[in-house]
């Protein structure tokens, strides 16, 4: 297959867990990334699920991690149905920097953003039930990987809930261990020790 055939896409929140993205279609290979020229926001993408997600926004001199999933291209609409809310546009080669040695495949390279950033609020906060999909899917990449998402993501003083009981997240994962999420988490959330303490199975 010749590089113009080789499509990417560059996924910064639960696309970065393998088992998320495999519920939306079929995916290949993973390279751990920085962005540049993006900047990554807690914001209310929809109302849907009364919740809010990560979406990057234009940002020159700004940064955040992610991971570069090969994607065949007749996958896309599929992955556009599960972004939609968000505009898919190509980034360029030179806007990533790779965590690891190998170097990134030739191909077109694509991102889903948004223009603006609406603020979580109590309707719609950061749920731990997406945000324990994503931590997870940042572990699969080391604890660098995981702590360079909570240093390069804004809105952290934002509203945030412990749906574990009753997940809002459509994608949720019940059957991860929470204790390594909670020692990420603490330093960032509003919440508490014990608030973070309560998890899938208690």
């Amino acid at each position: 297959m010749s590089a113009v055939d080789r499509h990417f896409i560059l996924g910064y929140g639960s696309l970065m867990n393998g088992e998320s993205r495999a519920k939306t279609g079929e995916t290949g290979r993973v390279w751990p990334v920085k962005l540049h020229g993006f900047e990554r926001h807690w914001s209310v993408m929809s109302v849907e699920y009364g919740m809010s997600s990560v979406a990057v926004v234009l940002a020159p001199e700004k940064a955040c991690n992610g991971v570069l999933v090969e994607v065949p291209h007749d996958q896309f609409p599929l992955f556009d149905e599960r972004e939609r809310g968000y505009r898919r546009s190509m980034i360029k080669s030179e806007q990533l920097t790779p965590y690891q040695q190998d170097a990134l495949p030739e191909g077109t390279y694509w991102v889903y953003h948004t223009d603006e950033v609406t603020q979580p609020d109590h309707d719609c906060p950061i749920a731990l039930s997406y945000l324990d999909v994503i931590l997870s899917g940042c572990l699969e990449h080391g604890d660098e990987f995981a702590q360079d998402f909570l240093t390069l993501t804004k809105g952290w003083s934002s509203p945030l809930l412990n749906d574990r009981k009753a997940p809002r997240y459509p994608r949720v994962q019940p059957e991860l261990s929470t204790e390594r999420l909670n020692t990420l988490l603490a330093p960032v959330t509003t919440l508490s020790i014990k608030e973070l303490s309560v998890t899938y199975e208690s």
